[in-house]
């Protein structure tokens, strides 16, 4: 999708654990091992943008993880707390603000959008330090944070 506003947008990154692993994709344009995601859509908050863009970039329907407060009633909707939030440069104008949350499959069977990527693979905290290219150690942080969180939780 491209850019809603010229200075700064929201986005989502899904970090789907399973088994001690986490899905990763070897996004295309940017030539960079990433989580699933993408940006957050004008007609959608963040939680439906992460279940979407789980669902069209690995063909998996996914169980979000977090907190959701009792505050649901009449015109309010509360929404699952992303575990961690970001801002990240995209060029010289425009950033960022990343939503990230944890998240277990529920659905589905993992599947390459291969227009968007060019690989996509579930990975051990161990198996990181391999890839090629390498990973940011931003990225690579969250990684091993959401396969250690994740795994205790179950």
């Amino acid at each position: 999708m491209p850019h809603i506003h010229e200075k700064i947008d929201f986005t989502v990154a899904i970090f789907v654990v399973h088994n001690a692993k986490v899905l990763l994709i070897h996004h295309r344009k940017l030539d960079k091992w990433l989580p699933l995601g993408g940006h957050i859509e004008l007609d959608e908050d963040p939680e439906q943008a992460a279940l979407r863009e789980a669902r069209e970039e690995s063909g998996l329907d996914v169980e979000l993880m977090g907190e959701r407060a009792p505050t649901t009633e009449s015109g309010t909707r509360a929404l699952i707390t992303p575990r961690f939030l970001d801002i990240h440069r995209i060029s010289d104008t425009h950033e960022h603000i990343g939503m990230i949350y944890w998240a277990r499959p529920k659905n589905g069977s993992v599947q390459l959008a291969q227009e968007e990527h060019h690989d996509i693979r579930w990975c051990t905290s161990g198996e990181l330090d391999t890839l090629q290219p390498p990973m940011s150690k931003a990225v690579k942080w969250y990684c091993r944070k959401a396969i250690e969180e994740v795994a205790s939780a179950a």
